[in-house]
Order: C-alpha cells, then sequence, then structure tokens
C-alpha cells in the first residue's frame, strides 16, 4: 500500500539511531482478546523483519508493495530499522519473540500541513485481530507528538480490507482515485468521533480477554494433588465437582493420575490444547511453570500461589516479570495471590477457586481484590441466596483488573448487577470512564476498604470524602460494608429501581414500623404515616395492604415488616406479598421486607425459574427495617443519578491552550517542576480565561504608591509569605486603602510584621461569600478537584465536595451545590443569593486546564470572593511536575 521502488537515501536515515522512546512500548490487547507487544524498531530487528516479509503470501506482499517483491532490498531494509524516531518511524507488533505485523511513517516534503505517508502490513494467520488498527493508533499517536497533522495512504483499489481499517478506525479519510490506487487522506488529531471509536474497540477487546478467562475450552490445574488441604488439590476437587463442560488436566510430575483423571508431568506434555492454567505451585516454581505455560500457547493463567507483591519490592519485582513474560505471549494474568474464577453458566460450570461454597446462578458479576476475603463473600452470598453469574478474585490485581471486568460485565447478558470490593484503583481515570457508562443500563456496588496502592496505613477522612464523591459522580452505589453491599446487591438484583422517594411502611409491630419510618426520613425519604396492620394481622390483610399501596399514585416503594409475635406457619404470609406483587405487575415498584429477620431472598419470598434460579420479582429481606430502609435510600439515590441525562464534556471560551503549553514548557526547564510564582500563576491562568483580582509586586513604599496609583483605590497590600496567606487575623493583610499615606503606612507595617520587602498591591475585590478551588493528585483516583466555603470553622468540620477531573457542565454545577454549607450560597435573610453559574464555569475551567497540561500537579484558590455579580480570585497558587503516567489518554493499552 505504500512505495513500489526503493526510497534513496537521504540526509534523514541516521547511522547511529537515538533510543527509541520508551512510552511507545505497549502492551495491546487485540480485537479477539490477546495480549500483543507493541515496540518501535530498531536497528537490531533487520534479520527478524526479513523473515517476516519472506513469510508473507505473495498475496499479502502484492498488496501491500503493488507487486510480488519476495526480499526486501539491502537499502529498504536500512531504512526500515534505522529511525529518527521523529519524522521517520516503525513499530512491529510481536507475540513472543516472532514479529507479526510492521508499521512505519515517514514525513512527506511538501507545502501545506506536516503530512507523513503511512504503510503497515500483518502476517498472514494474524490478520482480522484489529492490528492495523493498533498500528494505526500508536503511529498517529507518534506522529502527533511530532506535530504531524496529517497522514496519507496509497492503496489498491482492490485492497478493500486496508481501506476499511482506515474507516473503521475512526478517521475521516478523503480519497482520490488514480486508476487502480486509492489516495486516502487524513486528519490524526484525536477527534471525538476517533477517541469514540478507540473506547469501542477498547471496550470489545477487553471484554472478549476476560470472557476468554471465563469460558475457556480446557482447563490445567498446575499442582495439582489429591490432598484436600492443599491448594492444588482445593481448586482440582472444585472443578471436578463443579462438572466443568471442558476436560481438566492434572498436572503433577509425581503422580500417574490425581482424583482418578490421567494426570502430566508438565503442561507441555498434554496432547490436546489448554486455554486456561490454574497455578497453585510455590512462587520459586512460577518461572519453569510459565516457561511450559508460554510454549504450550496457553491462553490464561489464573496464579493462585501468594508470596508475590504482598511481600515486598523483590516479590514485587517477581510478580512485574511475571505479568511481562505472560503478555509477551499473549497471555492475561489474574493474581497472584487470587481466590480464583467462577461462571455458573450451565453450559460452562468453571469452579476455578479455592472458595467451599459457590453460590448459585444468577445474574450478579462479583470483582474482589482480596483473596481471603472473596472466600467469605461466595459464603454469605450463597447464605443469602443470592445468585451470582461470575466471580473473579483479582489478588494482586497485577494484570486483570476492575476495569475489566466492568468491561466484559457492561455487554454480558447474563449479568444485570456489578459488585465490587476494592483496595486500589489502577487507573482512576480509566475506571471512572467506564463506570460511569456502565452504571447507566447496570447497576455498580461498591466497597472499598480505602487501602491505597503502595500504603498499609489506615486512610485519611479526606480520602473517604473522596471516595464518596467521586463513586456518587459515577454513578456507583458506595457501601461501607460487605454486608452492606449485599443488602443493596439483593434489591437491585431482583426488585425495580424506585421511580421516587415516596415510601409505604407496612408492618404488624408498632415499633418495628416507626424503626423503620426514622430510619428512612433519616436517609432522605419521604415516608407517610406508617400501616399499622396489628400482631393478630392475617395474610388477607397483608396482601390487601400491599396491593393498596402499590396502586396508589402516592407511593414509589414499600417496606413490608413481618415479625409475628408467636410461632406461626410463615408460606401463607409470603404468599400474601408474593401475590401482592403479582397481583400490580404494572406499578413497578420496588417491596423490600423484613420478614421473620430472615436476610437475602428467603426461600419462601422466591421466584423460581429454570433449575430453581431465584428471578427478578423475588422478594428480599432485611434482618431489621434500618437494613433495609438504608439500601432503599441509596438504591433511589442511584436511580436518581441514572434518571438524569448524561452531560457532555462543553470546553468554555476564549482559551488559549497552545500558549499555556509554550508556558509550561519553559517554567519546566530542566528543574523537574516546581512552585509557580505568583505572576507565573496569573499569567497561566489567564490563558484559560481566569483572572485573578489584579495586583503589583512591589519592593518599596514608592513602588506601593504607584501601584495602588495604577490600580486605582481602594486597594490592598498583602504579604507575600505563605505563612501570611490564610491566617484568620489577617496580620499580613491592610485593606481598604484609599490613599497615597495609608499605603505607604502599610507598607511599611508589613514590612516590619513580615520582615520581606516584597509585596502585593491588589485591587479590593467586591465583597461576598469566600469560597475554595483546590485541585490536587489523589494518590488513587488522579487529579481531583475540591470545593467548599472558607473558614476556620468549615475546614475543621471538614465540608468539602470533591470529583474527578475532566468535569462536565453539569458535574461543575453539581460540585458547587455539594458542600453541607451551601445553602449560604443561595441567599439568607442576612446575604444575597451568589454567581454560583460563575463558580461552576470557574471549575469547568479549571478542569479543562488539567486536561489539557499534564503537568499541572496542585492548583489552589483561597479565597474566591462569590457576591451576586460574581466570583473573584485574590489568591492562586500552582505547581507543575513531571507528567504522571496516563493511560488513559492516547491509543489504546495495558496499563
Amino acid at each position: 500500500m505504500t512505495e513500489q521502488i526503493p526510497v534513496p537515501d537521504s540526509p534523514s536515515t541516521p547511522a547511529t539511531p537515538p533510543p527509541p522512546p520508551q512510552h511507545w512500548f505497549a502492551d495491546v490487547l487485540a480485537s479477539d482478546g490477546g495480549v500483543v507487544r507493541l515496540r518501535p524498531v530498531t536497528p537490531e530487528d533487520g534479520d527478524q523483519i526479513q523473515e517476516f516479509h519472506a513469510a508473507l503470501s505473495d498475496r499479502t506482499r502484492y498488496l501491500r508493495y503493488f507487486g510480488p517483491y519476495p526480499r526486501i532490498s539491502p537499502k529498504d531494509l536500512y531504512r526500515t530499522t534505522h529511525l529518527d524516531y521523529h519524522n521517520r518511524v516503525g513499530l512491529v507488533v510481536e507475540l513472543g519473540e516472532q514479529i507479526i505485523a510492521v508499521g512505519r511513517y515517514e514525513l512527506l516534503d511538501r507545502t501545506g500541513p506536516r503530512s507523513a505517508e503511512v504503510a503497515f502490513v500483518v502476517a498472514d494467520e494474524h490478520q482480522g485481530r484489529g492490528l492495523g488498527s493498533i498500528l494505526l493508533e500508536h503511529l498517529a499517536g507518534a506522529a502527533a507528538e511530532s506535530k504531524i497533522e496529517t497522514f496519507v495512504a496509497e492503496v489498491l483499489a482492490e485492497n478493500t480490507v486496508m481501506v476499511t481499517v482506515f474507516r473503521e478506525a475512526g478517521y475521516q479519510v478523503e480519497r482520490s482515485r488514480d486508476g487502480s490506487v486509492l489516495h486516502l487522506e487524513f486528519a490524526i488529531d484525536p477527534t471525538e468521533a476517533l477517541v469514540s471509536v478507540r473506547d469501542s474497540r477498547e471496550r470489545a477487546s477487553e471484554a472478549r480477554s476476560v470472557g476468554n478467562l471465563l469460558a475457556p475450552g480446557s482447563v490445567a490445574v498446575i499442582g495439582a494433588t489429591p490432598a484436600a488441604g492443599r491448594v492444588g488439590g482445593v481448586v482440582l476437587a472444585n472443578l471436578l465437582s463443579g462438572v466443568f463442560q471442558g476436560p481438566v488436566y492434572p498436572v503433577n510430575p509425581t503422580r500417574k493420575s490425581v482424583r482418578g483423571v490421567r494426570a502430566y508431568a508438565t503442561v507441555r506434555e498434554i496432547p490436546d490444547e489448554v486455554d486456561l492454567a490454574v497455578v497453585a505451585v510455590p512462587a520459586a516454581a512460577i518461572d519453569s511453570v510459565l516457561d511450559d505455560c508460554m510454549a504450550k500457547g496457553v491462553k490464561g493463567l489464573v496464579v493462585l500461589t501468594a508470596g508475590f507483591g504482598e511481600t515486598g519490592p523483590e516479590g514485587l519485582a517477581a510478580e512485574r516479570d511475571l505479568v511481562a513474560a505472560a503478555r509477551v505471549h499473549g497471555m492475561r494474568v489474574v493474581g497472584p495471590s487470587a481466590l480464583g474464577i467462577a461462571n455458573t453458566d450451565p453450559a460452562v460450570s468453571l469452579n476455578a477457586t479455592l472458595a467451599p461454597v459457590l453460590p448459585a446462578r444468577g445474574r450478579i458479576g462479583f470483582f474482589c481484590q482480596s483473596g481471603p476475603l472473596g472466600a467469605a463473600i461466595l459464603g454469605e452470598a450463597a447464605a443469602r441466596n443470592l445468585g451470582l453469574s461470575t466471580f473473579v478474585s483479582a489478588g494482586n490485581r497485577a494484570d486483570v483488573s476492575g476495569n475489566d471486568l466492568l468491561q466484559y460485565w457492561d455487554t454480558a447478558p447474563d449479568t444485570d448487577v456489578i459488585l465490587l470490593y476494592l483496595e486500589s484503583f489502577g487507573n482512576p481515570r480509566k475506571f471512572s470512564r467506564i463506570a460511569r457508562r456502565v452504571a447507566r443500563s447496570k447497576p455498580i456496588v461498591a466497597v472499598s476498604s480505602g487501602r491505597q496502592a503502595g500504603r498499609s496505613q489506615p486512610p485519611r477522612d479526606m480520602d473517604r470524602s473522596i471516595v464518596r464523591d467521586l463513586f456518587a459522580q459515577a454513578g456507583i452505589v458506595q457501601v461501607d460494608s460487605i454486608s452492606e453491599l449485599f443488602d443493596c446487591a439483593a434489591l437491585l438484583g431482583y426488585q425495580p429501581l424506585p421511580g421516587g422517594s415516596r415510601l409505604a411502611v407496612i408492618s404488624n409491630s408498632t415499633a418495628l414500623s416507626w424503626l423503620a419510618v426514622d430510619a428512612a426520613r433519616g436517609e432522605g425519604l419521604d415516608v407517610a404515616e406508617p400501616v399499622n396492620l396489628g400482631p393478630q394481622a392475617t395474610p388477607g390483610a397483608y396482601l390487601d395492604a400491599v396491593v393498596e399501596a402499590l396502586r396508589s399514585a402516592e407511593i414509589d416503594s414499600v417496606i413490608v415488616v413481618f415479625a409475628p409475635p408467636v410461632p406461626l406457619p410463615m408460606a401463607g404470609f409470603a404468599d400474601a406479598i408474593r401475590s401482592a406483587a403479582a397481583a400490580v405487575p404494572e406499578a413497578g415498584k420496588p417491596i423490600l421486607t423484613t420478614f421473620i429477620a430472615e436476610q437475602g431472598i428467603p426461600h419462601l419470598l422466591a421466584v423460581r425459574g429454570q433449575g430453581g434460579m431465584a428471578l427478578r420479582g423475588s422478594i428480599p429481606s432485611y434482618p431489621d427495617p434500618e437494613r433495609a430502609a438504608r439500601a432503599l435510600a441509596r438504591v433511589r439515590r442511584y436511580a436518581e443519578w441514572r434518571d438524569k441525562p448524561a452531560s457532555v464534556m462543553v470546553r468554555p471560551d476564549g482559551i488559549d491552550t497552545e500558549r499555556a503549553r509554550r508556558l509550561v514548557a519553559r517554567w519546566m526547564g530542566d528543574s523537574g517542576g516546581r512552585w509557580l510564582t505568583d505572576l507565573e500563576a496569573a499569567e497561566l491562568l489567564t490563558c484559560y480565561g481566569i483572572q485573578v483580582v489584579e495586583f503589583r509586586e512591589v519592593r518599596d513604599a514608592e513602588q506601593a504608591v504607584a501601584a495602588a496609583e495604577e490600580l486605582g483605590y481602594p486597594v490592598a497590600a498583602k504579604a507575600t509569605g505563605e505563612m501570611w496567606r490564610r491566617r484568620p487575623d489577617l496580620t499580613g493583610v491592610r485593606l481598604d486603602l484609599w490613599r497615597p499615606e495609608a499605603v505607604r503606612q502599610a507598607y511599611t507595617d508589613l514590612v516590619e510584621v513580615c520582615g520581606d520587602p516584597v509585596l502585593h498591591i491588589q485591587k479590593m475585590a467586591t465583597k461576598g461569600v469566600g469560597c475554595i478551588l483546590r485541585v490536587q493528585d489523589d494518590p488513587s483516583f488522579g487529579s481531583v478537584i475540591e470545593f467548599g466555603l472558607s473558614g476556620m470553622i468549615i475546614e475543621m468540620l471538614g465540608d468539602r465536595a470533591y470529583r474527578a477531573l475532566p468535569l462536565t457542565s453539569d458535574e461543575a454545577a453539581a460540585l458547587i451545590d455539594a458542600p453541607r454549607a451551601a445553602p449560604l450560597l443561595s441567599g439568607t435573610p442576612a446575604s444575597p443569593r451568589v454567581d454560583k453559574a460563575t463558580l461552576a464555569e470557574l471549575a469547568q475551567r479549571i478542569s479543562a486546564l488539567f486536561d489539557d497540561i499534564p503537568e499541572m500537579r496542585e492548583l489552589s484558590f483561597d479565597p474566591v470572593l462569590a457576591s451576586p455579580t460574581s466570583a473573584e480570585i485574590l489568591y492562586a497558587r500552582g505547581r507543575i511536575g513531571p507528567e504522571p503516567s496516563r493511560f488513559d489518554v492516547g491509543p489504546r493499552r495495558l496499563a
């Protein structure tokens, strides 16, 4: 699809190429879910590229080179392998030690936008795996770094597959025809459509990757043993007793059979294909096992073995080596230190876990990091009669993560509700992006232990607040314990979402009914007078009361309490409650119960399907009405979030991104990052339409007076040392200076107090309510924006709201309304309503700054004075630093 004639040597062909950029190395998922390694071409690749070329079919070579071209000429091979990684770039895709695809671009010498010719070719046996699209994405990313704006390509008209690659990659292709050759030209900038296509491909490949693990055709258990107390014995027994639908191969070098199943000394000796290997050998033996799996072509590993990252730096290094080696050979890894994976689909029946109990078939997917806790989680789900579709315990989460499972469950037809137990967030931006999309159609309930990556100490209060707010922002139902996790799952998995906050409480106990009412009102639900049926209530009374509540236009959900004062037959009362729900199916209102203190889905309240599976319409029960009310309130908040239309990112006007990037590049220099001066911060902010109240930096009294004259009276004089900025006693500030003499005296006084001759003379701002806007790097969530009212008391109370960046317009507005003290901004008898829209726009402009300038590490506006007509920034402080890893930006890759 490119040159037919070898390109002659030119000065751009370096005799000694520079080192290849390290950030161009990437593990990427192909469209079939397999892992491939992508990296820059180097001079050492000459022999491999020649072998790759020679192995191509005649047809593939013809389509690529417009002719037979059986062997690459020395001149072309030299130009292919000797690159400057700027104007001429080459990338290869590898599987194991074999090159399976090659792509390149070369800058064209022509007028107009910087353009490069692009070309790639894929080995015949790997065509159809989306490797061309992967190469195109990463070549475009490399080209963008070199300010190349346009790719062009020459393609044979009959090469419809290649034309489709360009079109389906999301590019707007302009093409002209010259006989049998098509000339294609397209801009490579990351448009919204291009990003959407990239995300769609990422979603599909990650879902397929997880699907390969959860529905293998065959499983090998490495370290299988008949001993019931050993890891290899437990997982083998669970696989066999779970009636896995494919063959199971025990691997044990000292036994001919294990549990009556023929065993093999190594994976290599298994005569058939092995899709999944469950590894249960000591950490010291992992290397040899991995070599066997790679040689066998195993597609995925579940590593139950402990002794890796959790043990310290050496274990962490071994863990990274394990994942790197597995990925090079196309494998995904669950673990190490995992509890295992399970799929209750009867067509699969996979129980590759160490759990003694596996819940029945259901429509709930569960992801858990903790291995030991995973067994308890599965036991509690089984005890509550909550059915699972699939389960993954990722242990150390060295490779497969919660993000991968979210991508899988998003389109999994057998999963309606997603449960997450998280200890850390590997890629917080990606997690937030995926969760926002998935939660629009499938509820996500998550409990976070608060343990952050690389930390074992208890979380700070701010960390818990961030988790709370950022989960709510993404539509995640956030809970504080495993019990609450399943409380919400029982409601979401089996009952409809509430259409409003109006609740009816029906009970045979006055005390319990008021307990439910008080709990519900405390959670923000609207509760009418409870319906007390009395201790002698009959099943018929329950039936009539529940039907009446379901038919009422004033009721959105129902809590039914049944706590008989003496032992009674339960079946009649359960039938009455189920019959009431069945009598008004059009109501679409959730019913929760406290049914003789059972929890989960009681057998008497379950609606059974094929194989005894509990179906939607089954009625959940809670040990007490308070638990029911809390679960309902959380689910109601989720329903409100889902009912709101998804807002979009809208960039405010008046933004000069290129100027901002030039400024930050100049200030970064070789320093590796630093705090910006006050003048630098103000200059950078003007690029985003953000104005700090005008000020002048002065060094003597006469300069101070001159600055005041220039700015216009009244002015304020301020000490510039950080210790003086936020003192509540305002020792370092003199306000409302109206005359030159007052400015001179203020300058003299402040220099005497702070000992620094550098002061700021600033225009007086409009009086208003003091607010704080701040962005900082959170170890779990990346860049997080914080908003609250200023003041020592409010700060001591921790009344702050948080959101992950970037912000949509609706999220910016919600941020301003989120603190408990936010009603003060809407006006009180003593103060008017402030301009909240301007505060929200300011938050959006900050969001755009951090989205465009990844070197921004921190930014603080303290205070911002919000008035009825403005929001004026009195002080801005910012820090720049090296760009962190942002694998959620640019071409897709595995982190």
